[in-house]
């Protein structure tokens, strides 16, 4: 079974490969393009990635997260939510990649095993960057009007964030 894990990767690129190569498609000349329009996109995030991270270590720098972290920490308790993933429960709609930061830092700084670390793990899998998916996806759509959108979604992370706290201490602990 191991051997099985070990081999998906390199079997699923080979397979890619062949069938690139099967339906006479120059498979290097697709991977270059592909790899190049990645750079565009790492250029285009970069900015706003650094942004968001710079203004997360600010906001903790300051004490302004620790502060929300204490006043939202009866409400947050109640609901079964560590206080420390305030940061990324602020973060979480608006960037994916800031997210993973402030999930991270988490992680390193509590412990992948604790109650923090495995929260913050699962509620980067259960919720979504809000922001980001609505203007994308209104904006292909040509939707303009997002009066509803935004607070239905933004509870639908609310739920989710109070899922994966629940989730982590039915399962864990």
């Amino acid at each position: 079974m191991d051997l099985a894990f070990t081999m998906l990767v390199p079997v699923l690129i080979a397979g890619t490969a062949l069938y690139g190569m099967f339906r006479r498609v120059d498979v290097y000349d697709a991977l270059v393009a592909g790899a190049g329009e990645g750079l565009g996109v790492l250029i285009k995030i970069v900015p706003a990635l650094v942004g968001l991270l710079t203004a997360v270590y600010m906001l903790r720098a300051s004490g302004a997260l620790d502060l929300a972290a204490q006043a939202l920490a009866p409400v947050l308790t109640r609901l079964g939510i560590p206080p420390e993933t305030v940061g990324l429960m602020l973060v979480r709609p608006v960037s994916g990649s800031a997210a993973l930061g402030v999930g991270a830092e988490l992680i390193s700084t509590y412990g992948p095993d604790s109650l923090i670390g495995r929260t913050a793990a699962v509620m980067l899998g259960s919720t979504e960057t809000t922001f980001y998916t609505i203007a994308v996806y209104f904006g292909a759509a040509g939707i303009v009007k997002t009066r509803y959108a935004v607070p239905a979604a933004l509870c639908a992370d609310l739920a989710g964030f109070v899922a994966a706290a629940w989730a982590v201490r039915v399962i864990f602990y």
